[in-house]
């Protein structure tokens, strides 16, 4: 889309005459009307104050770079997640994950980014945040190795095909030609591992629609960060935050009940925004394999009546989370289809930061992106 440039025209601004601050609820007006300019992906004012200000996690550090003029032509923000290793809650602390990194494509190119990212790490290292991690587009990735960051890990989209023909075709063709005239197959595949989920499912438990999560959920969480070095203390306040209380009310969650009524997992789902396009299975906890199943083929048959010809979610190479989604019939993607997980280290002797050397070890699925929505 076309872009409007700021006033005036970079061309006539010195680079030692662009200032990094710190951005404040005031500035998220700013905020959104950069991030507009950045990306295809549009927000609304709305949505950067509940990314920014109302995480029960704790408010967000963001910066603006801005030239004389006072208009924001950079940004970057910083997001804390209480995180826990090996579910120890003796060490848990706040660890920012990295998000919006936008620069005004009038204005890149002149190593804007670079002054932020270390107003940035300077602010979440005197927060006293162990640790930093990102997930950048390939656009910036880069940008972040060479300002001394670590890739611990690569992130790949996996897809589950609900529906065949042409429309089948056409989104394997994007994971290279052979995947195209194999969508058939494909979607046989899955169809077989759909009912492989309904017989390990086993028909004892009960799932239906979530509209706001207990104060016990944190209790079904408990098992699962046992077995990982890193994870986000999933409990009842950040969870209505992050699926329930958002401002575009996108993502759905599904429970699952055993006997008595009790909780024994849950599950949260992005619908397509219109029949035929690719819905998101965004986060899944259940500590037992009968729950596990019985909620992902809920979800997969929530999201084919929903209008979704294929479900996509995204899990570190080596994860358990990637081994759940294969074992669940989610198809690999093409080898070079990857963006890396990144990590700066402030704390290196705390544990969150002896943890977090290798992203295969961590629970991390597309619930714990700074974003709202998926996609």
């Amino acid at each position: 889309m076309s872009q409007t440039l700021p006033s005036p025209d970079p061309a006539s601004v010195r680079d030692d005459d662009i200032h990094v601050d710190a951005a404040g609820p005031a500035d998220r007006a700013a905020q959104t009307e950069l991030f507009n300019a950045c990306f295809k992906k549009r927000v609304v004012h709305e949505q950067l104050v509940w990314r920014y200000d109302r995480s029960p996690h704790g408010g967000s550090l963001s910066f603006l770079a801005r030239p004389p003029s006072g208009e924001g032509v950079s940004g970057y923000a910083c997001s804390p997640r209480i995180a826990l290793s090996f579910g120890a809650e003796s060490h848990a602390a706040p660890i920012g994950q990295t998000g919006d990194v936008m620069t005004h494509p009038a204005w890149r190119k002149r190593g804007i980014f670079s002054g932020l990212d270390r107003a940035a790490m300077a602010a979440s290292r005197a927060a006293g945040w162990p640790i930093v991690f990102g997930l950048p587009n390939r656009r910036s990735a880069h940008i972040f190795l060479t300002l001394g960051w670590q890739a611990v890990g690569r992130i790949r989209p996996y897809t589950f095909l609900l529906a065949g023909g042409a429309p089948a075709r056409r989104l394997r063709h994007g994971e290279g030609r052979l995947a195209g005239w194999m969508s058939g197959f494909a979607v046989r595949t899955c169809r077989g591992a759909e009912r492989r989920l309904a017989r390990a499912a086993g028909g004892s438990l009960a799932v239906a629609p979530l509209g706001r999560f207990p104060a016990d959920v944190r209790d079904v969480a408990r098992p699962l960060e046992r077995n990982f070095s890193l994870m986000v203390r999933r409990d009842a306040d950040y969870l209505n935050w992050r699926f329930i209380d958002t401002p575009s009310k996108r993502q759905r969650a599904l429970a699952a009940y055993g006997p008595g009524r009790a909780l024994v997992g849950y599950a949260v789902i992005q619908p397509p925004l219109e029949p035929g396009g690719v819905g998101h299975f965004v986060d899944l906890v259940a500590p037992e394999p009968a729950a596990r199943a019985a909620l992902v083929l809920a979800c997969l048959e929530e999201l084919r009546r929903a209008g979704a010809l294929a479900v996509q979610a995204t899990a570190v190479d080596g994860s358990a989370w990637a081994a759940e989604l294969l074992a669940a019939g989610f198809l690999r993607p093409r080898p070079e289809n990857h963006l890396i997980v990144i990590l700066h280290v402030h704390q290196p002797d705390h544990p969150l930061a002896r943890a977090a050397s290798d992203a295969s070890r961590w629970y991390l699925t597309d619930g714990d992106r700074d974003d709202e929505t998926v996609g």
